[in-house]
């Protein structure tokens, strides 16, 4: 089991979003992790559907999604985003009046928030596209994404993909092109292992956000003494950076950026197996839409160096988180069972000891389906040996390297 990651590298607080966490840090009890990433989606999605990064035939565009898992009440994510807030409605303040949002608890009220016009003569739909979606209770959606029937998740899925929203409705045909949406939703570690079902892995719900653990970093029983002073600068970057980004085109790797980026590309696009390797599958995906954002508040036409180093090192904290939420599990508890008596076993497991587990009460072939599993991931290895009187004998040896 992963213990609590490794605060992020120095590259991770790159350009006006480190200047926002190092300013305001030392006055408020949030977590610095807990006030970038909250900077970085709110950023790209107040920056608009505009800049891009292109890949082959797709455009990543600078949304993002964030789900913040800390202790209730004690992680300050909330705190957090107050600061957040505060900066971009200062930059933009139609944005934070009109574009913040929260509530998600179907596909459809998400579509009528961004939908377009029915016919010539609806005015009721929005012309400004985007939305950033706040939820501070982001158990509640995962538990309407089991509801039968919702069409929550795929209508999120399509959201971060930048693709036409729309449910199939005879009395609901709603449909909404061009929209620019973000999500930061605040949950327990609890909360998240308990709600957050195996489809929603399977399908790419979850693996579109990014996990990030945050804490509180120090007590502050008067609170701070952040002045408005204090963060001048960081707004005026804020506002400049997102004129800028309102250009459309296209942003390329500089040459240094691109042979890094070749690289890491192969650790970035590795197979992962486990609940683990299903929340980090899109590595390459954040990657690159977190080294746009950090591109775009310098106000650059390229995405540099630097800004890829600052993307990798929030995703190194991201998948860091991951493997602390999931550790080894694979998602399959008779799976996961059998792992958990085989890992301090070196010298192996038999089939016997597997079916004694379970009280012989597992039938044959969920267990065969279950040691398959772990075979899989490169957990086991099977081996057959003889017992004293000559006949073959199963065993199930770890895999060093999965036991360390």
């Amino acid at each position: 089991m992963s213990g609590w990651p490794a605060a992020p590298t120095e590259d991770a607080f790159h350009g006006p979003a480190g200047e926002f966490v190092t300013r305001t840090a030392p006055h408020t009890e949030a977590d610095p992790m807990a006030l970038l990433i909250q900077f970085l989606v709110a950023f790209g999605v107040a920056a608009g559907r505009h800049a891009y990064w292109p890949i082959e035939a797709s455009r990543h565009h600078p949304n993002e999604f964030a789900v913040l898992v800390g202790a209730s009440g004690k992680g300050r994510k909330g705190s957090a985003w107050d600061h957040v807030e505060a900066v971009i409605a200062a930059a933009e303040p139609a944005f934070a009046a009109d574009a913040l949002i929260t509530g998600l608890s179907s596909g459809e009220g998400l579509i009528a928030q961004v939908r377009d016009p029915i016919d010539r003569n609806d005015t009721d739909a929005s012309a400004d596209k985007r939305r950033l979606v706040i939820e501070p209770e982001f158990a509640q959606v995962m538990k309407v994404l089991a509801r039968e029937g919702n069409t929550l998740s795929p209508v999120v899925r399509n959201a971060w993909d930048g693709k036409r929203l729309q449910t199939v409705s005879r009395n609901s045909p709603l449909r909404a092109t061009g929209a620019h949406i973000g999500i930061i939703g605040h949950i327990t570690k609890d909360e998240l292992l308990r709600y957050l079902a195996a489809t929603e892995l399977a399908n790419g719900f979850f693996n579109r956000f990014l996990v990030i653990a945050v804490q509180r970093s120090k007590l502050l029983p008067l609170g701070g003494q952040l002045s408005g002073h204090d963060l001048e600068h960081v707004r005026e970057q804020v506002t400049g950076a997102l004129r800028h980004a309102r250009d459309d085109r296209p942003l390329a790797f500089t040459d240094d950026a691109r042979e890094q980026w070749i690289a890491i590309y192969p650790q970035l696009s590795a197979e992962r197996p486990g609940m683990h390797g299903a929340a980090t599958a899109r590595a390459e995906a954040h990657t690159a839409r977190l080294a746009l954002i950090y591109a775009l508040l310098d106000a650059s036409h390229q995405i540099n160096r630097p800004h890829l180093d600052a993307a990798l090192a929030v995703w190194t904290y991201a998948q860091a988180t991951s493997a602390w939420v999931f550790g080894d599990s694979l998602g399959d508890p008779t799976a996961d069972d059998i792992w958990t008596l085989a890992k301090d076993r070196p010298d192996g497991i038999s089939r016997t000891e597997v079916r004694d587990l379970f009280s012989r009460n597992k039938k044959t072939r969920e267990i065969d389906r279950a040691l398959s599993a772990l075979e899989d991931a490169g957990r086991l290895t099977r081996r057959s040996d003889t017992d004293g009187r000559g006949r073959p004998a199963e065993l199930w040896i770890p895999v060093r390297a999965q036991v360390a």
